[in-house]
């Protein structure tokens, strides 16, 4: 478990209600005015987002960052006496292994329904997602002409031998997009595909997404497969070595003459003993709204999930895309699959 930033009290229900769709936040009112958060995202910038939601409500945000399996382990620990409101998490995998846990309540919110996009939350409320990446193709442009790119499923093809990085299988971006495999083409064909690619990799994978992005610029690759916000830190990076890197970067998104380009989401639950359940409400329908979204794409060179959201300038200059619109909570529920698919083709 990482650093607290905050230490939990644990008190009781607030009694604010729920936002209507549209209407401005408020405070709550109760002896506790404070959400729990248990979250896996560690961005400073997020904190701006808590002290705007305290100016605007005057509920207080109390949060503790952690690696999302061991919060999933402390929440468990915890059982019905845990503070924790929201759990907050990145892919809709980990939110679905939560939901399927039972961690999660559903929630009804006009608010929520409006501004998050059908694709990118659970069909019955239990989570939902609050920004996207998107899982794209980054390649050395002095080797590759995009115009030889073109899908996920190309990426098998024998022409790209010892060309293609990627992460490890137990990561949940390679499963994720696997799983997207499976719903696209089902499993025998994704195991094809898998095989394939596995048999093109430059080197057994290593490393996180950045780490394939370097390794395309310095050649031990051609083509990675990477999510979109990775590139942006390079590009703004102090580091000349870094901004030398993004130099050599081109963006491609694939799949674009059919399903689209895989999004991964970060997203949030709230939990089912959230003892304050109501600040909790309000505080998921505050991050989906506009000024929120703009903090956490702005901030963060991330994708917002409210529609026409203003996104950062140079994720923007990476270019529009289609996204797959498959419902994040079915790649949650082949992941599974995935895995077994993952490592029947030796991926490691």
């Amino acid at each position: 478990m990482r650093l607290s930033r905050r230490q939990f009290v644990s008190g009781a229900t607030l009694g604010s209600a729920a936002l209507a769709a549209g209407s401005l936040l408020r405070p709550a009112h109760g002896a506790n005015r404070e959400v729990n958060l248990y979250t896996s995202r560690h961005y400073g910038t997020d904190e701006k987002l808590y002290e705007l939601f305290k100016e605007k409500t005057g509920i207080t945000v109390n949060w503790l960052e952690g690696i999302a399996d061991e919060l999933v382990q402390r929440i468990r620990s915890e059982g019905s006496n845990s503070p924790a409101d929201i759990l907050m998490t990145v892919d809709a995998a980990r939110l679905w292994r939560a939901q399927n846990e039972g961690l999660f309540q559903p929630i009804q919110s006009e608010t929520l329904s409006k501004n998050i996009p059908e694709s990118l939350r659970d069909p019955e409320g239990y989570w939902f997602g609050l920004t996207k990446r998107a899982r794209v193709i980054m390649y050395n442009k002095d080797k590759v002409d995009p115009k030889e790119l073109s899908t996920y499923e190309d990426l098998a093809n024998p022409k790209w031998r010892g060309k293609v990085l990627t992460r490890s299988s137990n990561h949940v971006y390679s499963q994720s997009l696997t799983a997207s495999i499976i719903l696209a083409h089902g499993i025998s064909e994704a195991e094809k595909w898998a095989r394939g690619l596995v048999a093109n990799f430059a080197r057994p994978p290593e490393g996180g997404d950045t780490d394939q992005i370097k390794a395309v610029a310095a050649g031990v690759g051609d083509v990675a497969l990477s999510n979109t916000y990775y590139l942006p830190r390079l590009i703004k990076s102090d580091k000349p070595e870094d901004r030398a890197v993004a130099e050599k970067i081109g963006v491609f998104f694939p799949n674009q003459q059919d399903r689209g380009t895989h999004v991964n989401i970060s997203g949030a639950g709230i939990l089912k003993t959230a003892p304050n359940k109501e600040a909790a409400i309000q505080f998921l329908e505050f991050l989906s709204g506009p000024e929120a979204q703009a903090i956490f794409a702005q901030s963060n060179n991330e994708y917002p999930v409210l529609p026409g959201a203003e996104i950062d300038s140079v994720v923007a200059s990476l270019g529009t895309f289609k996204e797959d619109t498959i419902n994040a909570a079915s790649i949650g529920r082949v992941t599974p699959d995935a895995l077994r698919v993952m490592d029947r083709a030796g991926w490691r």
